[in-house]
């Protein structure tokens, strides 16, 4: 059984070793990567997985992100992902746990009655369509380099607030 933990908590190098043996040495070119560009991964709201030897064997990492229309206006969302589980641990449900802890802490933060920023990833749908992650509302939404717009997914519990069209980018709010 999988132990979850503050990603914080883990070597950041042994997370790097992680993620370039889920998903190769040339994931930085990737476009999601290009989305997050210069921003910090959400210490509150990314996790890791140890097994039953306490050996690292998946993590996630959510980022703030925004989409920004065409009138120029950033609408805050959290990308989530990458969602990393070590070759030959996959299947086991080591993502499904990070999953429902990184969306359970992102609801749970937002019990108040008031609805949490929408989610964004780029993923296997038939996957993440079991957390509501959707490609219905991205059509119109661009990235800063290549996608399949069917993997472009968004999460949110009021798609009537999620912008038509836009691009997604990093989020770095000013602070007055």
């Amino acid at each position: 059984m999988a132990t979850l933990v503050p990603l914080s908590a883990i070597d950041p190098a042994m997370v790097e070793e992680l993620l370039d043996a889920a998903f190769g040495e040339g994931r930085h070119a990737r476009t999601a990567y290009r989305i997050r560009e210069g921003t910090d991964w959400l210490e509150g709201l990314s996790f890791a997985a140890l097994d039953e030897d306490d050996y690292l064997v998946g993590t996630i990492q959510l980022w703030p992100v925004a989409l920004t229309d065409p009138e120029g206006r950033p609408h805050p969302m959290i990308m989530v992902g990458p969602v990393a589980v070590m070759p030959g641990r996959q299947g086991e449900g080591f993502g499904k746990a990070l999953m429902a802890a990184s969306l359970g802490a992102i609801d749970a933060g937002f019990e108040d009655g008031a609805a949490p920023l929408p989610q964004v990833m780029i993923g296997d749908p038939d996957y993440y369509d079991r957390w509501d992650f959707t490609a219905a509302h991205t059509g119109g939404w661009h990235c800063p380099g290549p996608f399949e717009k069917h993997r472009l997914l968004a999460r949110s519990g009021n798609p009537a607030i999620l912008p038509r069209e836009g691009m997604l980018g990093p989020w770095k709010p000013v602070l007055a």
